[in-house]
Parts: C-alpha cells; sequence; structure tokens
C-alpha cells in the first residue's frame, strides 16, 4: 500500500469519525499520517493493529510535541512489518487536561514512550500500570521538553561565544537577543 492507501484506509476504518489523512515526508521515507480527535486515540491503534489491510503489529514510537496555548500534539509510529509500511497517528491533547488513554495493553512496548513523555512533557496517560519517572533524577521538578520550562544551564553560563546567536560581525544597531528559554537578566536565578 501506498502512503495515501494507508491513511485512506485509516479514515475508512474509522467512519464515521471525523480524522485527517495526509502524508509526510516523501519518496521512500512518506508516511501516511492521521489526525485522530483524543477521544478516538486508542480506537484508532487499535484498528491499524487488528486490521488485516494495515496489519501495524509493530509499535516504533511515541512522543510529544509542545503547540503552547495549542496543546499537545500527541505522535505514535506504528509499522507493519508484513506488509512494509507505516502510519503515524497524532492527536491533540489540551494544555488544561493533558491526559490521553494509554495503548500499552495493546502494544507492550508503548510502556517505555509514554513513561518518557508523561515525564518529559508532565502527560498523563490513562490505564498505564506503571506511569513513574524513567530518566530524570529523583526531586526533579518541572518537564524539560515543554516550551515555558527555564533552560538552567543558559542562566547559569551565559553564551561562549563572542555575539550572541544571530548577532553579526559587524556590530551595529541590533539589539541583543536572549536565546530560546533563556529568561531576562534578574528574572530567575543568581545575578
Amino acid at each position: 500500500m501506498t502512503a495515501e492507501e494507508v491513511g485512506q484506509r485509516v479514515v475508512a476504518l474509522l467512519a464515521p469519525v471525523e480524522v485527517t489523512a495526509s502524508v509526510s515526508g516523501g519518496q521512500g521515507y512518506a508516511r501516511a499520517t492521521v489526525d485522530v480527535p483524543l477521544a478516538s486515540w486508542r480506537d484508532a491503534v487499535r484498528a491499524v493493529r487488528d486490521d488485516a489491510e494495515l496489519g501495524c503489529d509493530f509499535f516504533d514510537w511515541l512522543s510529544a510535541v509542545d503547540e503552547l496555548a495549542g496543546g499537545f500534539d500527541v505522535v505514535a509510529h506504528l509499522w507493519s512489518v508484513r506488509h512494509r509500511h507505516g502510519v503515524l497517528l497524532r492527536t491533540r491533547v489540551p494544555r488544561e487536561t493533558p491526559t490521553l488513554a494509554s495503548v500499552v495493553d495493546l502494544y507492550p512496548g508503548a510502556s517505555w514512550h509514554e513513561r518518557e513523555t508523561y515525564e518529559m512533557f508532565g502527560l498523563g496517560f490513562d490505564g498505564h500500570p506503571d506511569l513513574r519517572p524513567l530518566l530524570l533524577p529523583p526531586g526533579f521538578e518541572g518537564h524539560p521538553l515543554r516550551k515555558e520550562f527555564v533552560l538552567a544551564s543558559r542562566v547559569a553560563k551565559p553564551w561562549p561565544g563572542a555575539k550572541e546567536p544571530g548577532e553579526s560581525a559587524a556590530g551595529g544597531g541590533r539589539r541583543p537577543i536572549r536565546p530560546p528559554g533563556v529568561p531576562a537578566p534578574g528574572e530567575w536565578g543568581a545575578s
């Protein structure tokens, strides 16, 4: 199946739920990308696993993207070993209630990925059997992959170059810019 055919098959399987199929990447890297409503997340994952034509029997990865006020996009990549095609399933999780259904019972390999996403983004996975920290040291506060997370290392140690990123060697009329995630002087930490 082509990436377009995979996407259309997922749309047909989930009807009457409104889902949107597109293709990401190109040529040999093209993948069907299907946006599903949050309430249909588990149904979509189960459908691409159980459908004979799709047969996505391999869970590759799951992560999130912080879209600020838009919430979080959670993306899972599923692959069919037999048919040699994949699909990216994506859903939007609201920032106010950052929780979605776990798929660990459908794909046991999703456990590590859900734990990492929980720890790094602060997204909860309802039904996960062991949602505890995985990578960060005990007592770590915050979620490092959220865009509002302060990059403390950039505050403690200034930019090592002669110029800040984005400044030209000629100098001139531009005001200095701070790298992303670095608060203004005096806003955080030691002055």
